[in-house]
């Protein structure tokens, strides 16, 4: 007779330990997510106004794919690349940047031509999917990263090294730079960063299949309202061009530690308030009609 396992299990132990290692949310609007098909979601995390939580599970996938990158890598070197400037920050100004995972030099078929590298690991039907229809269709959120990277590296080409994590395939492809892709991605972020007005949703329907997974669906189909308490869902912070926030409050420059906090005077933006919002005579004044 097997013994009854207790509920306090070896494996529910290490996911509780990956879910207590609070992680802040990131200060910019990544380079990775101007492809996001949601400018409301954009919005939102940028704000930290959403601020998605995953399964300890779903955290050792993530530390999967970051402790893959290593390991491509040194499968590229072993055939004869050079990789250097391995996570080199790439800043596009107003609150958008990103890390580039490398820039390669000596790829087969184009020795002399520098690449800026992306790594990413997928699971069998994404994987599947990507080798059939390629990045820019499969996975345009990626092919949008690369583009952007491309912009700011001022390289014409980029690799992307895809590893199942199912069977360990790997498929890679070149891809091109497009600069009327790139320069309206990074217009995109400067436009959804600075913005003070929160973009409608992209759909109004609670059942369409991009929001049924959102960590934002309660906000936008249901309770319309923040549950984050921080200088970025104040009314009183307004994110400027220079990549810092101001509060009008104290009037003066938020440092980015006091921003994950707030202060005392902690007022919700009205766009994060579930009431129709009348402008006031200032940006962020409002009064709520109920």
């Amino acid at each position: 007779m097997k013994i009854p396992e207790s509920e306090i299990t070896i494996t529910s132990l290490i996911n509780l330990a990956h879910e207590q290692r609070i992680e802040k949310p990131r200060p910019h609007m990544g380079a990775s997510m101007l492809g996001h098909h949601c400018e409301r979601w954009l919005w939102l995390s940028f704000r930290w106004a959403v601020i998605e939580k995953f399964s300890g599970r779903m955290l050792r996938l993530f530390r999967r794919g970051q402790n893959e990158e290593a390991t491509i890598i040194s499968d590229l070197r072993a055939i004869g690349m050079s990789i250097n400037g391995t996570q080199r920050r790439v800043d596009f100004g107003s609150h958008v940047s990103g890390s580039i995972d490398g820039i390669a030099k000596g790829v087969p078929g184009a020795q002399k031509t520098e690449h800026v590298l992306e790594f990413k690991t997928h699971l069998l039907k994404s994987f599947n999917d990507l080798e059939k229809y390629g990045v820019g269709v499969s996975k345009p959120q990626h092919y949008t990263q690369c583009q952007v990277y491309m912009h700011g590296t001022d390289l014409k080409r980029a690799l992307y090294v895809a590893v199942c994590k199912n069977d360990d395939r790997i498929y890679t492809e070149r891809l091109e730079y497009d600069k009327e892709h790139a320069e309206k991605a990074i217009a995109k972020g400067h436009r959804l960063a600075l913005t003070d007005r929160l973009p409608p949703p992209i759909s109004s329907d609670q059942t369409w299949f991009e929001c049924k997974m959102c960590a934002g669906h309660d906000f936008c189909h249901g309770s319309k309202t923040t549950k984050e308490v921080n200088c970025r869902t104040c009314a009183h912070a307004t994110p400027l061009p220079n990549s810092t926030w101001h509060c009008a409050k104290w009037n003066d420059t938020i440092p980015l530690d006091a921003q994950y906090t707030g202060c005392e005077s902690h007022v919700l933006h009205p766009d994060l308030v579930p009431w129709k919002r009348l402008d006031g005579p200032s940006d962020w004044v409002a009064i709520y009609e109920i």
